[in-house]
């Protein structure tokens, strides 16, 4: 099995372990677009290599070593995307497929000429944050935009979906990470947000991008 399909596997169980410990074949065959017997099999090769915890009827469990090594693939692929956005020029929006062919890269050297060359961030163009070398990641507790009341201010950190469209849309509205944003009005129908950010006076966000968008208080 190419060692890239292998680092995708286990890129995608780490995403899930985010949201449990304890992941089905199923839920894993659904994020990556697999049959249930292929998912299977790959699971299997994974359980021989240690990175995860596998018996039949049971749900997979990453262990340590697997949770290291995918985060360390997590590393390269938001480095990529930094070392794209501030040095090459490209915007937040078009980094992604890039950066998942330069993720299974496996020349640390280039990777911690890359890291220094960015002055060592923490965090992504998309305010994701960048584990270590040693596969550790600091996650920051941000709100969402949604959480505040009328007349908050707050500065975007962070973003809950970093797909193009999404990044796309926030481009046209002109709200990109370090803005800050002021809560004007909250609509009691349905929630959506008027705000002022930046040299845009009055913007409506519905409910739904608000949730996407991360935020710490001013």
């Amino acid at each position: 099995m190419p060692s890239i399909v292998k680092e995708n596997y286990l890129k995608s169980l780490y995403h899930l372990h985010l949201r449990s410990p304890e992941i089905s074949i199923s839920e894993l065959g659904k994020s990556l677009g697999l049959s249930k017997p292929t998912v299977n099999d790959m699971i299997k090769k994974l359980h021989e290599k240690g990175w995860v915890i596998y018996e039949k009827y049971k749900p997979i469990k990453l262990t340590k070593e697997g949770i290291i090594n995918a985060s360390l693939i997590i590393r390269k692929h938001r480095l990529s995307e930094m070392f794209l956005v501030q040095v090459m020029g490209f915007g937040w929006e078009e980094v992604h497929d890039i950066a998942e062919e330069l993720e299974h890269l496996n020349f640390e050297i280039f990777f911690e000429r890359m890291d220094e060359l960015l002055g060592f961030p923490n965090v992504d163009p998309h305010g994701s944050p960048i584990p270590n070398k040693n596969g550790e990641i600091i996650n920051k507790n941000y709100k969402t935009l949604a959480d505040f009341s009328v007349g908050s201010k707050v500065v975007l950190k962070a973003l809950r979906d970093s797909s193009s469209d999404f990044l796309l849309f926030l481009n046209k509205k002109e709200i990109q990470l370090g803005i800050e944003i002021v809560i004007k009005q909250i609509e009691d129908f349905d929630k959506s947000l008027t705000v002022s950010y930046g040299n845009i006076f009055t913007e409506v966000l519905s409910h739904s991008i608000s949730k996407k968008l991360l935020v710490e208080a001013v």
